[in-house]
């Protein structure tokens, strides 16, 4: 009698076809969002009001007709890529299409579970926004950074989070303009995907790394309405002389992210 480990059942799960495809429909619904997310960073560079982040588009998804019905199956396909990303902390990048040259290190497996992470939160913001009671991310941090504001630890952890997204915008910034965005993909050189996926990482990246900066600069202020996010981010660019110009640049790479988004629930390496 064969005994077959965790891992075994985890491997045999990845090799679901069902599976996969509602992993690579977490790929659609994200880029849907930074689409929409961009649509609205160009609306306020003209003037029109609107939450520049994740919290914003899933509003919108919510106020069009079948928009609470779309957040639930959005809710679906990110559970599912969360657990995929489950799976490669488990088993490595790439379980059902590994390539020789994947870097099986733990540094890998622990960017696949902060990626888990990252896209549980999308599941429970939608599920959210679906039942009604969605609220503005921006508000939900500047809550609660003015809460770790009042201890010494607290400011300590703001700092670390400011500088952990920092560090996640700069890596956003390096695989866009190394092209290392390619490894992730079953299809080799392409000028368009090329394209989006530079625009996207280092637009995505410079966004990221500003939203980090202002958590810094809001404990260095003690001032807890300056971290808000990547909604605050583009909102400080909106301020400066030339930030209508700025933020159209960023709309446009934002949108292209979106884009690189829908080329990998297609070609993407899972």
């Amino acid at each position: 009698m064969t005994d077959h480990t965790p891992a075994d059942a985890v491997r045999g799960a990845t090799d679901s076809e069902w599976f996969e495809r509602l992993a690579r429909a977490g790929h659609v619904v994200s880029g849907l969002l930074h689409l929409l997310i961009a649509y609205i960073v160009a609306r306020l560079a003209f003037g029109d009001p609107g939450n520049a982040d994740q919290s914003g588009a899933l509003g919108l998804f919510a106020s069009t007709p079948g928009g609470r019905t779309a957040l639930w199956i959005a809710v679906v396909a990110f559970v599912a890529m969360a657990l995929w990303r489950v799976a490669e902390v488990i088993l490595g990048p790439h379980p059902a299409d590994p390539a020789p040259d994947d870097d099986d290190g733990w540094l890998d497996r622990a960017k696949a579970g902060a990626l888990a992470v990252v896209y549980l939160a999308f599941a429970w913001s939608a599920a959210q926004f679906a039942l009604g009671h969605g609220q503005s991310s921006g508000r939900q941090n500047a809550g609660l950074s003015a809460r770790l504001m009042g201890s010494a630890p607290g400011k300590v952890l703001l700092v670390v989070v400011g500088l952990v997204i920092i560090a996640v915008g700069a890596y956003h910034v390096y695989k866009g303009v190394t092209r290392s965005f390619f490894d992730d993909l079953k299809i080799d050189e392409n000028d368009a995907v090329k394209v989006t996926g530079i625009v996207g990482y280092t637009a995505k990246g410079l966004v990221l790394a500003g939203a980090g900066l202002l958590v810094i600069v809001a404990v260095a202020t003690v001032d807890p309405s300056k971290a808000t996010g990547i909604d605050g981010a583009v909102k400080t660019v909106a301020g400066w002389p030339a930030g209508q110009v700025l933020l159209v640049v960023a709309a446009l790479g934002l949108a292209a992210y979106g884009i690189y988004c829908l080329v990998m629930a297609r070609y993407a390496r899972m």
